[in-house]
């Protein structure tokens, strides 16, 4: 009898450990306070602007690289979001976030308020998927339809017509876990404003981590811009980051709430 119970026991740890509990917010962060903990479960979220390369929302042990490729472009600009999307069935998951991700088109004509025309207008004009077919051509690609089951890490890339940069272009890697999903989105091409370059290739960076907790899905945002001095002086990077990246987490929380 020992003989047959033992692989029976280790089987079921080797589930327990292959897929682990979901965690709840509140032992991910303790110590926030009750105002930050009301952003952090509000549509707007909570976030952090600074000039420094310190990371005040950090999931801890969240597994997956996302500090990392932050630091090493040395950023000027370091924006930090943290938000819970409630369940809005039971049933949602993972493969849910990764098929949201993947419908770019919804990104065209998400609004955003412009302080300079005192009125809400389009971020991107248009959104799709590209494939690359050389140095200088790109081609359109329709969203894909929803998959079956998630891949371990995949690389896709976007064409986004900026209403400021214009069309610009961006190369979004995908990567999974036992807990969450990293969905990474790096500029492959320098972002202008007219002729001017503003961010050069490489070094933008917006990285989302989404992981399933008790009770909604944690969506942990960051991005980071590395620009210099004068465009710096010319151009108030922090509120244009905080834009762009205001407006892909509502794209990903529609998403997820449909």
């Amino acid at each position: 009898m020992r003989h047959i119970l033992f692989p029976v026991v280790m089987f079921f740890f080797a589930v327990f450990a292959a897929f682990p509990q979901s965690r709840s917010f509140e032992s991910l962060y303790p110590g926030l306070s009750e105002e930050d903990r009301a952003r952090v479960y509000s549509e707007e979220g909570l976030l952090v602007s600074q000039d420094s390369p310190s990371l005040k929302l950090l999931p801890p042990l969240a597994g997956l690289n996302i500090a990392e490729p932050v630091m090493r472009r040395n950023p000027s600009v370091v924006v930090e979001s943290l938000m819970v999307i409630p369940y809005s069935r039971p049933s949602l998951s993972l493969l849910h976030v990764y098929n949201a991700l993947g419908r770019v088109s919804r990104l065209k004509g998400r609004l955003y308020h412009s302080a300079t025309r005192n009125q809400n207008i389009p971020l991107f004009e248009d959104a799709t998927r590209i494939r690359i077919i050389s140095s200088s051509r790109t081609q359109p690609l329709s969203d894909p339809p929803d998959a079956a089951v998630i891949p371990n890490s995949e690389t896709v890339y976007l064409r986004l017509k900026d209403v400021n940069f214009g069309n610009s272009y961006y190369q979004a890697e995908i990567n999974t876990d036992r807990r969450g999903l990293l969905y990474s989105l790096s500029n492959f091409r320098s972002l202008s404003y007219g002729f001017i370059p503003v961010i050069r290739e490489d070094r933008f960076i917006a990285q989302l981590y989404i992981e399933p907790l008790t009770d909604g899905f944690l969506v942990y945002s960051i991005a980071a811009a590395n620009v210099s001095d004068f465009i710096a002086s010319k151009i108030h990077i922090p509120s244009a980051i905080e834009k762009r990246l205001a407006v892909i987490i509502d794209w990903l929380a529609e998403g997820l709430r449909a």
